[in-house]
């Protein structure tokens, strides 16, 4: 009877293990969120960058003195997407209006016109029947206010000199 008395202390030792074990894993709950994947953990050099991989939330951890702290970041995206959104409802709503408000045009063309560059100088022109390039000169104009400007720029020039000089002087 001994043997059998050892062999049911045995088993009444292994269940209680089991029950034991089963208990402490309900009473430990579930896993926190880091260790099944959720969240996404990457070191700063004043705390942690926590990626939310099923939301895409992004948020900065700190460890303040009271503990740590997580605070959401700002996401960017969604306010320009909202704005784009925005504008594109904007720019079919004045579309449909100009719409209303102009009637078509019979034979207008749709492609815009070329625009020509005024202040685009003449290509030099070549010679016929040489292949010689003629340069346009400048204007008595373009050389009057090159002239004026370093005119003005070496009185400036020797203002400067002389502020300098009189500094130096009264110094040394």
């Amino acid at each position: 009877m001994q043997t059998g008395g050892s062999s049911l202390k045995f088993l009444a030792i292994a269940a209680l293990a089991l029950l034991l074990a089963g208990a402490g894993k309900a009473l430990a709950g579930p896993l926190p969120e880091t260790e099944n994947g959720r969240y996404a953990l990457s070191p700063t050099g004043d705390g942690v960058l926590r990626l939310d991989t099923r939301t895409g939330a992004i948020s900065t951890c700190n460890n303040t003195g009271a503990g740590w702290a997580c605070y959401a970041v700002p996401d960017e995206r969604s306010a320009m997407d909202a704005e784009i959104g925005r504008l594109q409802a904007e720019n079919a709503k004045l579309k449909a209006e100009l719409a209303e408000r102009q009637p078509t045009v019979a034979g207008k063309i749709e492609e815009p016109l070329p625009k020509s560059d005024s202040l685009k100088k003449n290509e030099p022109k070549i010679a016929e029947g040489e292949r010689r390039i003629e340069i346009p000169l400048p204007s008595d104009q373009d050389i009057d206010r090159v002239m004026s400007f370093l005119e003005r720029a070496w009185r400036r020039l020797i203002e400067m000199a002389n502020r300098v000089q009189k500094d130096v002087g009264g110094r040394i």
